[in-house]
């Protein structure tokens, strides 16, 4: 029996077993998907299948510049902090950066798909793997790629947040402004911004906030009977508080709180004698937006020994 591509890849979405292992475990098996589970159970390989359902939602978040200058952030996560903090993990981490930096993937499907540094393996391939290896389900997330400019990386609390800052520099040379690259990094880090910059802003998000803040005074005593063209000057001054509040460059620097970011982005290009600009930044938070499964142990054991 011919065995298809649609086969294999449908085997390996059942099991979370690598590409060539599930052809063999069908070629085996003469095509037959139970029978091909089997085998791999008996060759030790299926027994990342349970992982492979296990909520990952811890990890590292890793930024990295190439020597090509090409700057990547991604994020992987694991099932514990635990293995997070494992060097097998860790290396795979800094190798499926890498595949990016060369490669240059579309998306994650894409980067499954690339060859692994040092084999003539697939990204995915080597992924399983790792999960038998390391015992714990895997997962590549997301990631950014920045090909120009200067691209300054951070991660902070050993990967809990990344940061990849990309700038555009005029008449500075690149390795002057790492400093305040990094600067500005530590400020997303901490400061999570929504925007670059205000203008960045969506209509229907301004639109939403007057909203808010005119209810909000029709509902105070102190404010409700004021004309409405005091209210709508009130509602602009505090449109002015968003964007100090969501917006990067409109934030007050944290190491100086006296001057905004774009104001201190400013002065040093001024020091240095040309013109920097963040014209992208990245930040990711490992885990966030993944729901996590709590586990009642108490009831595990016990469905254990039934």
């Amino acid at each position: 029996m011919a065995i298809t591509a649609k086969d294999v890849q449908k085997l390996r979405e059942m099991t979370g077993v690598g590409m060539m292992d599930c052809k063999k475990a069908l070629t085996a098996s003469e095509g037959d998907f139970d029978k091909a589970i089997e085998w791999l159970r008996e060759k030790g390989l299926a027994a990342q299948s349970k992982k492979a359902g296990k909520v990952a939602a811890e990890g590292v978040s890793f930024a990295s510049v190439s020597d090509s200058g090409v700057g990547v952030i991604v994020e992987v996560n694991s099932q514990t902090d635990f293995v997070a903090k494992n060097q097998l993990f860790q290396d795979f981490v800094k190798d499926v950066a890498a595949v990016v930096a060369g490669q240059d993937p579309a998306d994650v499907e894409a980067l499954k798909a690339c060859t692994y540094p040092g084999t003539d393996r697939t990204v995915a391939d080597v992924t399983a793997d790792k999960v038998l290896a390391i015992g714990e389900n895997i997962q590549i997330r997301r990631f950014a790629r920045y090909a120009d400019g200067v691209n300054v990386p951070y991660v902070h609390m050993g990967g809990k947040i990344g940061v990849l800052v990309n700038l555009a520099v005029e008449g500075i040379e690149a390795d002057k402004v790492v400093e305040l690259g990094k600067d500005v990094a530590m400020q997303i880090a901490a400061m999570n911004p929504a925007y670059l910059d205000k203008s960045n802003v969506e209509q229907a998000t301004l639109d939403k906030e007057k909203e808010i803040q005119l209810a909000m005074m029709d509902n105070d005593p102190k404010m409700a009977n004021k004309p409405q063209q005091v209210k709508e000057k009130i509602v602009m001054g505090k449109l002015g508080k968003y964007y100090e509040e969501n917006c990067l460059l409109q934030q007050a620097f944290v190491k100086e709180n006296k001057i905004s970011v774009e104001q201190h982005i400013a002065a040093v290009a001024k020091q240095l004698g040309g013109k920097i600009t963040v014209k992208a930044y990245t930040r990711f938070q490992t885990g966030e937006g993944i729901e996590k499964k709590e586990d009642d142990f108490a009831a595990e054991v016990a469905s254990m020994i039934k």
